[in-house]
């Protein structure tokens, strides 16, 4: 059946709890993959978008040199559920993509620069997040395929969580957590600036 609805969890993590998280998780989870990744989230500037109202994603990231489309619908939050819409695209198409989609009407977002770690532990996903130069955060993520299933699924997870010492986020520590990104590490990106292959030329893509 195919995985259609991210539940999800996060939370805050110090660089001691970080470093705990990651070692329970080296021992007793399974590992995953890094990744590396470079995002434009411009829903931060739609009319409907911004921080705190948004129930549409629109974003183009690149993760480990693979660029994708993603749109994600639902409640965005501390614990979350969407239904996430993604195209994988060509290797070397994101400074084309960030031109389509200015074309498109989509000029401004947020950039960010995130690394992960992520491992399978008890059926969830589990990421410990870097944001370079800032700050930890980790990420529970299980999937639904109803939403009937939602609640129970993010149950699981904050019990999972409790258990590993975990304090997850509500929505409004949360909603501070990103507008602090946005204010401290996020960089405002506008296509006006944009000159040809300055994704692949900054970041060596």
């Amino acid at each position: 059946m195919e995985k259609i609805i991210e539940v999800e969890a996060r939370g805050l993590l110090n660089l001691t709890q970080k470093k705990k998280l990651e070692n329970f998780l080296k021992k007793n989870g399974v590992f995953k993959q890094e990744k590396r990744r470079i995002l434009i989230d411009y829903s931060l500037f739609l009319e409907d978008g911004g921080v705190r109202n948004r129930s549409k994603d629109i974003r183009l990231r690149i993760t480990n040199g693979q660029p994708e489309i993603v749109v994600k619908i639902g409640k965005w939050g501390a614990g979350e559920n969407r239904k996430e819409l993604s195209v994988l695209t060509h290797e070397v198409s994101f400074d084309k993509l960030v031109e389509i989609f200015d074309a498109l009407g989509y000029s401004k977002g947020a950039l960010c620069v995130r690394n992960s770690v992520v491992y399978d532990y008890d059926d969830i996903e589990f990421a410990i997040v870097e944001v370079p130069g800032h700050s930890y955060y980790f990420e529970a993520e299980k999937m639904a395929h109803q939403e009937d299933d939602i609640d129970k699924i993010y149950k699981e997870i904050e019990k999972v969580c409790v258990s590993l010492g975990l304090v997850l986020f509500d929505d409004e520590a949360f909603m501070k957590y990103i507008e602090t990104l946005n204010d401290e590490s996020n960089e405002i990106f506008d296509f006006n600036n944009f000159r040809s292959n300055y994704f692949n030329d900054r970041f060596n893509l």
